[in-house]
């Protein structure tokens, strides 16, 4: 009805998951890196859980669109069953062939053993999803623990994911069960997006659907998140309701007005808590105590905190690229042997046709980035993004190079890559070996063949390196501090002798050292100090990011 209205080419808020309109906040990506886990040679029991609407049915259709290789999957929709129905429906999801007339249930667990069997000699992994896990009766959840043990010597011949709301959790912690909790290797629950992630989520959705200009004021889509609380489904809910109305009054812009009756109409009575359609007075005086409220907290932490350094921050109005705002309260419970469920070496190939379906915006790039270094920060609005880095010892490197570069700096970046149908697109680039790359994407990371990203890799990229020390260039001429830590770090970095007492102005024996670092480091052995011998020398600080497997 408002499609035509606003040139659209489709509604771009139904509530049916349409792949075509995913958006992956980094809480939904770790959730797919879980899943993805889970359908892995070692991969064993997960559990994932989140509240009603949050995304959990989108995270495992994308996980199904994957077309893993030698994966085979049995969805589970409908767990009110009983035993012999629940493991009839697996059954029938692996095509496994069992006598229908006088089944029991110990021939059909017979006979899907034998089919595992078949599989794993085949090289084959199978997967059981069940969704709504939550309704799943105490008699099933134990028949779910047997299946458990179908098992060779070395490993589970069937990978099992529970999806659920929160309940599956506490239904999970009875002690009848703990024989089965027990046996969970990696569980996440899936928070609500933050206020960024859904002004994020709604332009996501309204470009997909052909917009070309912001049709949501900046304040109405605060109130789409403050009545929302995040919740995709309500978001579209409210969204939609609100592009109606604003259709029917002949509005060109959705208001923050527009959007508290949709949210109204949709939801019935709205939060009370500072809402926008309160009385003014009301509004101050709220406001008045909020405000006292920041106050009396920030003193407080200031009190523990006023000799720890202070967060700096990105926000998307900078004048440069910036980073969503910090990560809210998702958890991750995984087994201390699993490994990092978000970077996948053994990922099926994607295509650069892949890649023109999954492209994000720069700022939702950058951001990424700025979260492998500091999952905590922000900066004001106005700062410049390098600049705001600068002061906490982090730079911006943007440069030309080749895949050889990159393997000798050894930290993420950013990568422009011209695609064919959708020309210049940024993606991060997570990690590199010596035939594949790794690419931080909207539907999670994504593996391709270095040759295929040399045709449209134009050589261009950013990267963020720790400085070790002052300044990003040491000399002839220099002194200082920056001298003792350059000899500190040339003797930890290939056991240069520090020489006693250590000089504090740069001389011929540093100049002679740097330049055998260089050398060792494949670097231009000019015996100064820049950038790249920096970064070189940078190896090996804390919460250092790299290519070659994530942190050290």
């Amino acid at each position: 009805m408002y499609t035509e209205f606003f040139q659209l080419r489709e509604m771009p808020f139904s509530i049916t998951p349409d792949p075509a309109f995913l958006y992956m906040s980094p809480r939904h990506q770790e959730a797919l890196g879980h899943l993805l886990y889970g359908t892995g040679q070692y991969g064993g029991f997960v559990q994932l859980t989140g509240e009603v609407g949050t995304g959990k049915t989108t995270i495992v259709r994308t996980l199904l669109e994957q077309k893993l290789s030698d994966v085979d999957v049995a969805m589970i929709h409908n767990p009110r069953q009983s035993e012999q129905e629940f493991v009839q429906s697996i059954c029938d999801e692996l095509n496994v062939p069992y006598q229908r007339e006088g089944a029991t249930l110990k021939t059909l667990v017979d006979a899907l053993n034998e089919h595992l069997l078949r599989a794993h000699a085949a090289g084959r992994r199978t997967v059981l999803i069940i969704d709504e896990a939550q309704n799943l009766t105490p008699g099933v959840l134990e028949q779910v623990r047997l299946l458990t043990n179908l098992e060779t010597s070395k490993e589970k011949l069937l990978r099992i994911m529970l999806i659920g709301q929160p309940e599956l959790s506490a239904l999970l912690a009875r002690p009848d069960l703990r024989q089965l909790a027990s046996r969970i290797t990696a569980r996440y629950h899936l928070t609500p997006l933050s206020a960024q992630e859904t002004r994020e989520y709604v332009e996501h959705r309204l470009r997909v659907a052909g917009c070309r200009a912001p049709i949501f004021s900046p304040r109405a889509l605060d109130l789409v998140h403050r009545y929302s609380r995040g919740v995709p489904r309500l978001i579209n809910i409210i969204c939609d309701r609100a592009l109606l109305g604003a259709y029917a009054q002949h509005l060109r812009t959705v208001d923050a007005k527009t959007v508290r009756k949709a949210a109204r109409e949709a939801m019935g009575a709205l939060p009370q808590v500072f809402d926008p359609g309160a009385p003014l007075r009301w509004r101050w005086i709220e406001a008045a105590w909020l405000v006292a409220l920041l106050v009396c907290t920030a003193l407080f932490i200031y009190s523990y905190t006023r000799d720890e350094p202070l967060l700096a921050t990105v926000h998307p109005a900078a004048p440069q690229p910036s980073p969503p705002p910090p990560p809210t309260d998702a958890t991750t419970d995984t087994a201390t042997d699993t490994p990092p469920p978000v970077l996948m070496p053994k990922l099926p190939l994607a295509t650069i046709e892949d890649l023109e379906r999954t492209a994000q915006p720069l700022s939702i790039v950058v951001g990424r980035l700025i979260r492998l270094w500091e999952p905590r920060l922000v900066i004001p609005s106005g700062e410049n993004v390098c600049a705001a880095l600068r002061v906490r010892a982090l730079e911006c490197y943007r440069t030309q190079g080749e895949w050889t570069d990159l393997e000798q700096m050894d930290r993420p970046a950013i990568l422009t890559l011209k695609l064919p149908g959708s020309g210049e697109q940024h993606f991060l680039l997570l990690e590199l070996g010596k035939e594949h790359a790794l690419l931080d994407t909207v539907l999670g990371p994504l593996r391709l063949r270095r040759a295929d990203l040399d045709s449209v890799w134009s050589g261009e990229f950013l990267l963020l390196w720790r400085r070790p020390t002052q300044w990003t260039y040491v000399g002839p001429g220099s002194s200082g501090p920056d001298i003792p830590t350059l000899w500190r770090r040339l003797a930890e970095s290939s056991g240069v002798p520090v020489p006693t007492p250590v000089p504090t102005q740069f001389d011929e024996r540093l100049a002679a050292a740097l330049k055998s670092f260089q050398a060792e480091r494949g670097l231009v052995a000019d015996g100064v100090a820049g950038i790249r011998t920096l970064i070189a020398l940078s190896d090996g600080l804390p919460d250092t990011p790299t290519l070659s497997g994530g942190r050290p």
